[in-house]
């Protein structure tokens, strides 16, 4: 197990440029960075798989980044724009040696709406299909495709551990793996743990978050069985803490962040790693 850090909590877009955030990353004792690549233009994949490199990191997952116009259950237009950026993106993984797609990776977040159940098959049936031509790219490119429920406030499609798994059924393909979060399962799920166990060994990346997006560990989350039940299916990925403040405009609008939720962005890195390697570690 491995423990690992979004840049989004320090920057939006992330560039070449940031890469000046790496040796305090790794200061901090962080083995892994978690890159969100809004557009692929934003960075050269080999300059940052260099700087990772002196800096003794690697690049963990690169997060997809599903905007309005990038969505596998949308128009056809953004049926195509969103699979054509994630495949750009997996080929930039490749040259970052970075193993996982990950997040929404079906639909455009902040797409929370009630459909007729009839409407709803039908977009499941579109994002199967469209899932099953990513994920066969993937596969040939030696990566995997980690998809995440999100919360009910940011997706009405697939928000519990269950669909999840349904949607990893019906696509049917060794690349693709579910992406676990702390903070839309303490939302959606009853039991966290049990969500894990449920998942298994198809669990290919985790998000450690607090209960308000700040500092995991200062929080209302119970995670003992969290810990246990990652132990429990021999877990073996990264741990990322994927948190949001307000010192980032654009993400915080994006995760509805109105308030200053630590006294420093530096501590819910700082205090986030020390919990987690105390009680994942």
């Amino acid at each position: 197990m491995r423990f690992g850090i979004n840049t989004f909590l320090f920057t939006s877009p992330f560039t070449n440029e940031s890469t000046k955030l790496f040796p305090q990353f790794k200061k901090w004792g962080f083995q892994t960075i978690e890159i969100p690549v809004e557009d692929p233009s934003h960075i050269d994949p080999a300059h940052v798989k260099a700087e990772l490199d002196k800096n003794g990191l690697v690049c963990g997952s690169v997060c997809a980044c599903m905007g309005p116009d990038r969505d596998l259950r949308g128009t056809p237009e953004q049926q195509k724009t969103g699979l054509e950026y994630m495949k750009k993106l997996i080929d930039q993984m490749v040259v970052l040696g970075c193993p996982s797609l990950i997040g929404p990776v079906y639909s455009a977040v902040g797409r929370a709406d009630a459909v007729p159940e009839k409407e709803y098959k039908q977009q499941w049936k579109t994002v199967v299909k469209n899932l099953k031509d990513l994920c066969k790219y993937a596969q040939k490119k030696g990566v995997q495709v980690c998809l995440e429920p999100l919360n009910r406030f940011e997706t009405d499609f697939i928000n519990t551990a269950d669909q999840a798994l349904q949607m990893v059924k019906d696509v049917g393909s060794p690349a693709l793996k579910i992406h676990l979060d702390t903070f839309h399962m303490n939302i959606e799920e009853k039991d966290q743990g049990k969500a894990i166990r449920k998942v298994g060994n198809l669990l290919g990346h985790f998000h450690a978050c607090g209960s308000g997006r700040g500092t995991p560990g200062y929080d209302h989350i119970d995670w003992a069985p969290i810990a246990s039940a990652l132990k429990a299916v021999k877990y073996k990925g990264d741990v990322v803490i994927e948190s949001f403040t307000t010192d980032v405009k654009v993400i915080a609008r994006a995760a509805a962040i109105w308030r200053r939720i630590e006294p420093t962005t530096n501590e819910i890195a700082v205090n986030g790693i020390k919990f987690l390697r105390k009680t994942l570690g």
